[in-house]
């Protein structure tokens, strides 16, 4: 059997105010249109369908669309929500959809939802495992459930790895690549090890946003359709086609996607740029774009200038003597990159002037997980 893999659609975001409902229907009928010449067996959505737990009606609709096409194909849909989306939203009439092919995890309740398929080589169960945290799975297992990899574990308990079984959840793997446009949590508390897939044929992961395998090539995530930060802009966007026959053997292969428009980042001087024979030819004009200027002085009204000739100009910023001499920007880029604790730790010794002890370190950490946990 035959299944295409996605993650993250995030319908219904605006990047640097620009909505993308547009640019996201396009590459939804891209997707179903690699669905159905790969003649898939079925479509895996990893969560984050859509990009805020109580989505625009333009994002619920072009959902909808998405989903008829696919009905009126045939091909069944697994879908999980993700930490952006709403659990019960998604969950809202699950089981009248399963009559149209279409499988939505329901709110975790302690129980591991799975659906049944076969096919030559006998029956495989697909087990779809929506966004948790160790407080949820806590409600039903106790205090065993510490960290999220315990969490997992736990919740996993259920799953018969001796058949064949693909897994649809939507975590942070230790180790994986993060990009800019994803959430960044507290202390990455929030990191599974990959120990507790064991045994599955195929773990279709959700969350990250950079198509990759996660050790092995059968614990995958598929990534974003589409591109949602420059950090992602040299980054090919895919589909995961997942092959599964016997018990173990399974195929993974990526398919790369073809956007509307796409994320280009491009520099030099203000004059270099608005120049007709630097444009005139330039494939990347209708992008949508992050522009570098590197002229001394600031130019007045650059971005509405620019946009005379990039339309779809969404970001701007320069790259200077003035701006290499500020050393601000840089440790303002570096916050994204520490964890609370390190941030702590920094704030402690410049305000005591020496170091957090190992005591006070542990302390501290204990108390940020315990905020993350309550606040999420």
């Amino acid at each position: 059997m035959k299944f295409l893999h996605t993650s993250d659609l995030h319908l219904g975001k605006r990047l640097n105010e620009f909505s993308l409902i547009e640019d996201q229907e396009y590459i939804l009928n891209e997707i179903l249109s690699i669905a159905v010449k790969e003649g898939v067996d079925g479509i895996i959505i990893a969560g984050d369908i859509y990009d805020k737990s109580v989505p625009s009606a333009e994002a619920v609709t072009l959902f909808d669309r998405f989903l008829v096409g696919l009905s009126k194909e045939k091909i069944p849909v697994y879908a999980i929500s993700g930490n952006h989306d709403s659990a019960e939203r998604v969950a809202f009439g699950g089981r009248l959809m399963e009559q149209s092919g279409v499988y939505l995890s329901p709110i975790y309740d302690g129980k591991l939802f799975s659906v049944t398929l076969s096919d030559e080589f006998g029956e495989a169960d697909i087990y779809l495992l929506p966004f948790v945290k160790p407080a949820h799975v806590r409600r039903y297992f106790g205090d065993e459930a510490i960290s999220y990899t315990d969490a997992l574990r736990l919740a996993l308990k259920e799953a018969d790895v001796s058949r064949r079984c693909i897994l649809i959840t939507h975590q942070f793997v230790t180790g994986a690549s993060r990009t800019e446009s994803e959430e960044i949590s507290v202390g990455g508390t929030d990191n599974v090890d990959a120990s507790v897939f064991s045994g599955f044929d195929y773990v279709a992961l959700g969350h990250l946003h950079r198509p990759q395998p996660c050790g092995e090539e059968w614990v995958r995530y598929s990534g974003t359709p589409l591109k949602y930060s420059f950090s992602e802009a040299n980054d090919e966007k895919s589909v995961t086609v997942v092959t599964l026959k016997g018990k173990g053997d399974v195929d993974v292969r990526a398919v790369p996607l073809s956007p509307r428009r796409d994320l280009t980042e491009i520099k030099g001087k203000y004059d270099e740029l608005v120049a007709r024979s630097y444009y005139a030819n330039a494939t990347f004009r209708e992008n949508y774009l992050h522009v570098t200027l590197t002229d001394e002085e600031d130019v007045p009204d650059a971005i509405g200038k620019l946009r005379t000739v990039y339309p779809n100009l969404m970001k701007i910023d320069y790259d200077n003597a003035r701006t290499r001499a500020s050393a601000f920007i840089g440790e303002e880029a570096d916050v994204e990159r520490r964890t609370p604790l390190q941030l702590f730790e920094a704030f402690f010794a410049l305000q005591n002037d020496r170091e957090m002890g190992e005591e006070q370190k542990s302390l501290v950490d204990q108390l940020i997980e315990r905020t993350w946990e309550d606040e999420k």
